[in-house]
């Protein structure tokens, strides 16, 4: 199985890399597109030059790795995906090939999140637009992507995640459920700028309390994002 994992940022999808990480079956890669995104985009992320050093800016070359032999010859290949990196420019043909999965997370949680790390983050930064974008193109290819939301999972991690399974085919490891303190080997380079929560911790955290209140720029942010999450929410598991 090669399984693609969409999601935006800020949105649990570290630690679902994490977690299927922690299963002896599954080769994992990181946000393989971020490279090619920001020379196509030339947007100035923070240690933009590091991951631009550190992967293929050819995005056809990103989609020859993914679809190519599964890294260390294991049996199944996650794929951690950000939404947002697939611009014009990058090919969606090959995402008819792997099994794809969409990670949400509700807008007010990501606005409030993604911009204490990012200044003035606009819709385009945070996956909604795309991710609904994707999951129709994926739905009138004849696909029924499977959609989970990251509350769900912080809620009741084991019975998400054998849902997760079950929908997808796949057994159920409950080594799913934790993973060593310190980070994945196959973290991106940009994990010492964002990844610094999920680094100290071994299992998914706590479900989350009320959605926090945002006001000005961040809350209209969030306001824009609603229709597409509500979309996927709507069908989600």
């Amino acid at each position: 199985m090669r399984l693609a994992m969409w999601s935006g940022p800020r949105n649990l999808s570290t630690a679902m890399m994490y977690s299927f990480g922690a299963r002896s079956d599954f080769a994992v890669v990181d946000e393989p597109f971020y490279a090619a995104y920001l020379a196509l985009t030339g947007l100035q992320h923070p240690m933009r030059d590091e991951i631009i050093a550190s992967q293929p800016t050819d995005p056809q070359k990103v989609v020859d790795q993914l679809i190519g032999p599964v890294p260390a010859q294991k049996p199944h290949f996650y794929q951690k995906h950000m939404a947002q990196h697939m611009i014009d420019g990058v090919p969606r043909d090959w995402v008819a090939q792997v099994t794809n999965v969409f990670l949400i997370r509700h807008p007010a949680r990501v606005a409030a999140s993604f911009s204490a790390k990012y200044d003035n983050p606009t819709l385009a930064d945070i996956g909604f637009i795309q991710q609904a974008e994707l999951y129709d193109h994926l739905t009138e290819q004849g696909q029924t992507p499977v959609v989970i939301d990251s509350a769900d999972i912080r809620r009741a991690p084991e019975t998400m995640l054998k849902r997760l399974c079950a929908a997808i085919d796949l057994p159920w490891d409950p080594g799913m459920l934790h993973w060593p303190k310190g980070g994945h080997p196959d973290d991106g380079v940009w994990a010492a700028h964002w990844y610094a929560s999920v680094h100290g911790s071994s299992g998914f955290a706590a479900a989350e309390g009320p959605l926090p209140a945002l006001d000005g720029q961040r809350a209209d942010l969030a306001k824009a994002a609603m229709p597409a999450y509500e979309k996927l929410r709507a069908v989600a598991l």
